[in-house]
């Protein structure tokens, strides 16, 4: 799977988990910890671009598991994972 292929899969979850109640939208975050790993040798523009996303995603899923809400936080991560998306394509 290359890189335009797992940033479109983790949008497209991400969109899902925005809809979803609490604890299902953290177990569908908890799913996408594979397709945010690193390749070994990426631009490092799209390095930033992944690990952005990732951060982004870790934030909302911190405040998902200590109960806080993250309407605030989906936004970030989409653009992020967006600027992905746009890198890779």
């Amino acid at each position: 799977m290359n890189d335009l292929d797992r940033a479109t899969e983790v949008l497209q979850a991400l969109m899902l988990a925005k809809r979803a109640p609490p604890q299902q939208a953290l177990s569908i975050l908890n799913g996408l910890v594979g397709l945010l790993r690193a390749d070994h040798d990426q631009p490092m523009e799209l390095e930033e671009a992944r690990s952005g996303a990732f951060l982004a995603i870790c934030e909302i899923g911190k405040s998902l598991h200590r109960g806080q809400p993250a309407d605030h936080l989906w936004g970030t991560a989409i653009q992020a994972t967006e600027q992905w998306i746009a890198l890779a394509g």
